[in-house]
């Protein structure tokens, strides 16, 4: 193991070191990593043993909520706080954070009268607090404090409690917010999915609230990158070749979808052309030529199963249809690619 001296002297472990290439200052360290994960994952089993019917009260409020929630802490619990109420409005339930300090300084107007509270603080006696409560409970609306705390200053001012355990924090000198900042992001990850399964949250739902990055792309659905109306290479089953072939080609889909009184029967594609290619070719009808029954997937079917069907099937589009056999689109392999569907 290669170490070298710091900018005071101290040695710098390097990180490509080889775990086989341990000493007694590694072992201390990766100790001390085990015991901090030990000890906040203990505090979450004690979190989750401790829930109670005060929980249900809090998911209710929030979920009768008219207005959003403001989410407000200070310090490393204003921290968690803004990734709370970003997790709420990404799940379903609209949420903001609010800086207690720039609430003081105009930003209470930002919080309604239909609007709930949720306020974080382990020890519940945050100054910075004050008059964000103070304001919120002169005009009805709602506290729910997240502390370790029933008998401070927020715990008092609070309508509901979601109580945290009063254990020791995983910083060596007990005095980081470690482990209680760990049992607020669970509890605030709680609340959210509890939310979502009341609000009927769905995966389309998701999908349009994250339409960014590798999440959203994965989320995209066929109907988010179909073709549909004049687009679609389309045809009655009794339409000569020779008037069908000019639709097929000037749609540029290789494929021609072919329909009997509106709903899909079968589908022509280059192949079925080189299969019936003969001088009789163009005398016959579409209904003659087509492969009945094919392959199709619904508008509201993630664009990665399509994908994947076509991968599978070895094909390069799929016609896209609804309930009734209408022919509501088309999707081609490339369109997939291009959206960065994987």
């Amino acid at each position: 193991m290669s170490e070298s001296s710091s900018a005071h002297g101290a040695p710098s472990i390097s990180v490509h070191t080889p775990v086989s290439g341990l000493n007694s200052r590694d072992d201390a360290v990766l100790e001390l990593g085990r015991r901090v994960l030990l000890q906040e994952s203990s505090a979450l089993q004690r979190l989750a043993e401790g829930l109670d019917a005060g929980f249900s009260r809090c998911v209710d409020a929030i979920f009768h909520c008219t207005g959003r929630v403001a989410v407000t802490g200070m310090g490393k619990s204003g921290h968690v706080a803004r990734k709370i109420a970003a997790t709420l409005s990404s799940t379903g339930t609209p949420a903001y954070f609010i800086h207690p300090g720039e609430a003081s300084h105009g930003d209470l107007g930002t919080v309604l009268a239909n609007d709930a509270l949720l306020a974080l603080s382990n020890s519940g006696e945050s100054p910075e607090l004050t008059d964000i409560l103070e304001y919120t409970a002169r005009r009805g609306i709602p506290i729910i404090a997240m502390t370790r705390n029933p008998d401070s200053f927020l715990g008092r001012q609070a309508d509901l409690l979601l109580l945290l355990p009063d254990v020791g924090e995983a910083c060596p000198l007990g005095c980081a917010p470690t482990s209680s900042t760990t049992m607020m992001m669970a509890m605030g990850d709680a609340l959210a999915m509890a939310l979502l399964k009341l609000h009927g949250f769905t995966a389309a739902d998701f999908s349009r609230f994250h339409p960014g990055g590798h999440l959203g792309r994965r989320l995209r659905l066929v109907r988010d990158i179909m073709h549909c109306g004049d687009e679609i290479p389309l045809a009655d089953a009794a339409t000569p070749m020779s008037e069908a072939l000019v639709v097929m080609s000037a749609k540029g889909f290789g494929c021609l979808a072919i329909t009997r009184e509106g709903r899909l029967t079968g589908m022509i594609s280059d192949g079925d052309l080189r299969r019936h290619m003969s001088d009789s070719l163009l005398r016959r009808s579409a209904g003659e030529i087509m492969t009945p029954d094919p392959i199709t997937i619904t508008p509201e079917a993630p664009a990665s199963k399509a994908l994947a069907l076509m991968n599978g099937r070895r094909i390069t589009c799929l016609l896209v249809v609804d309930s009734s056999r209408n022919v509501v689109g088309i999707l081609h392999m490339h369109d997939c690619l291009r959206a960065g569907i994987e």
